[in-house]
């Protein structure tokens, strides 16, 4: 038996006894938020157990880890019902199981070839692990030589759907998403005024986290992990915009990048942690909810241009952790001494004051849906809706028209002007790229910014506003009209009207 497996064994047969759970846990290098999985005969692994706890899996990012999670669970049913174990898999189960998966008519839930591939990239990470540690004798999935993109050879799978779509992208133009958020979570009727019987939970929390993602392109779990230190202040003429920054520790690059978020959704952040939020802290304090919990109270901080918590967990250890460094994990663990107590420095908190766990946002923006659907459908064909990522696309669509309208016409640029004002800035599209957080352009370019990429925005603005003179919501409206019904996947209201 190889090296690994004799390690875990003996372990877990020298923890039994009365030793603590989390002591137990802590020994064999198990740690909250780890998948366990049981076979349907309630018998766990230990080598997958192994994989998913001690290995490169464990670091993923924590939304990778849960997709691919279930993208496991759903091979291993598979392999189950053919009276196979998971590291008992062969090439053909896996053409079998990618031709259930994607083409089977016995199969009512089939999938397209982007969530095939995830599932595929998932399963070839355990299997190669499992080979280079000789639990297994042969690797399930097969591979092949691809030219990559800088012209060198790369190892691909050859199950890889080749019609797969890179993403499937979605749009709001402004005034959609505003019906949206005003419909679906602040409880607001088909026609704007409040709702009668009107009992939404924590609607202004929900609003302006909503309102800060189309406001700045974070992506959900960039922005559900904002500490309340990291979230710019309103300020005496402070001007539209206001800027802050992401940690490294939370952005999918791993690089910390400046975020602006519209003074607009800054006093509503304000408003919910003056209001609702501070509720919710105050009742959490009354009832003790905060006694028993593990927590880092921040004492103080140091450092401007490298931020440093300085912090005492409950056994009096101290500590200190850069900002940007500090992980979704310990940011929810962060207190800060209140008036009336410890309190949570993660800024998006639940009804019962414990911070709102960034995959709940998910159920949050379900929940507005199905109620624009139910609400708008008798006078809109077609009820907007929206996700937190379509929220981030619909920023680069929007700020790339506005950032042309700027350099073209507020700004009164030549053609010549403009190739001057390109070297010396850099074009619209590159600065959505930074904003956006892209490594590669072409992301930018071609998926979230797929309705304008071939568009001239130059003729599309030409006819707007003199030059020099400001941009006003009405004008930016009809040119995302123009927008919507030029391009597929662009929600807007006109022409959805139906008669009531």
């Amino acid at each position: 038996m190889p090296e690994d497996r004799r390690v875990v064994g003996d372990r877990v047969s020298v923890l039994a006894g009365w030793e603590d759970l989390a002591v137990r846990e802590d020994r064999v290098g198990i740690h909250p938020g780890d998948p366990i999985l049981l076979s349907p005969d309630f018998r766990i692994d230990e080598v997958l157990s192994w994989y998913l706890c001690r290995s490169s899996f464990a670091r993923l990012a924590p939304e990778t880890k849960r997709n691919y999670t279930d993208d496991y669970c759903l091979f291993f049913d598979f392999l189950w019902r053919r009276g196979r174990w998971w590291s008992e898999a062969s090439a053909d189960d896996l053409w079998d199981f990618e031709d259930w998966r994607t083409r089977s008519p016995r199969n009512p839930w089939k999938i397209g070839g982007a969530r095939w591939n995830r599932g595929l990239a998932a399963l070839a990470r355990l299997y190669e692990w499992a080979m280079q540690r000789e639990y297994m004798p042969v690797n399930p999935v097969l591979m092949r030589s691809v030219v990559g993109r800088n012209g060198e050879p790369v190892l691909v799978p050859r199950a890889r759907a080749k019609n797969a779509r890179t993403s499937e992208v979605r749009w709001l133009t402004p005034r959609a998403f505003r019906r949206w958020v005003d419909v679906g979570l602040r409880g607001c009727d088909a026609d704007g005024l409040a709702a009668a019987g009107w009992a939404g939970r924590l609607a202004d929390r929900n609003a302006a986290f909503a309102d800060l993602l189309f406001s700045s392109g974070m992506r959900l779990a960039e922005g559900a992990s904002l500490l309340t230190v990291e979230v710019p202040h309103l300020r005496l003429e402070g001007g539209r915009y206001y800027a802050g920054r992401l940690a490294r520790a939370v952005t999918k690059s791993k690089r910390a990048r400046t975020f602006y978020a519209s003074s607009v959704v800054v006093g509503e952040i304000e408003g919910y942690v003056e209001s609702s939020r501070a509720r919710v802290v105050r009742r959490a304090q009354a009832m003790g909810r905060y006694d028993d919990l593990p927590m880092r109270l921040v004492t103080h901080q140091s450092g401007r241009h490298r931020r440093l918590l300085h912090w005492r967990d409950r056994n009096g250890m101290v500590g200190r952790t850069p900002l940007t460094e500090a992980t979704v994990d310990e940011r929810m663990s962060l207190f800060t001494e209140g008036p009336d107590g410890p309190e949570p420095l993660w800024l998006w908190l639940n009804e019962s004051g414990l911070p709102l766990r960034p995959a709940s946002w998910e159920g949050v923006f379900r929940t507005a849906n199905e109620r624009c659907e139910t609400v708008l459908s008798p006078v809109l064909s077609q009820p907007p809706f929206c996700t937190p990522h379509m929220a981030r696309h619909s920023f680069a669509l929007v700020m790339l028209v506005v950032l042309n309208h700027v350099m073209d016409r507020r700004m009164g640029l030549t053609p010549e002007e403009r190739r001057d004002f390109r070297l010396l800035y850099g074009d619209p599209w590159r600065m959505v790229q930074d904003l956006l957080g892209h490594a590669q352009l072409e992301t930018t370019k071609h998926i979230y910014l797929a309705p304008v990429a071939d568009l001239q925005l130059r003729s599309l603005v030409a006819d707007y506003v003199p030059a020099g003179g400001p941009v006003s919501e009405e004008e930016l409206a009809t040119l995302f009209t123009r927008l919507a019904r030029e391009s597929e996947g662009i929600q807007d209201l006109d022409e959805q009207l139906v008669a009531r």
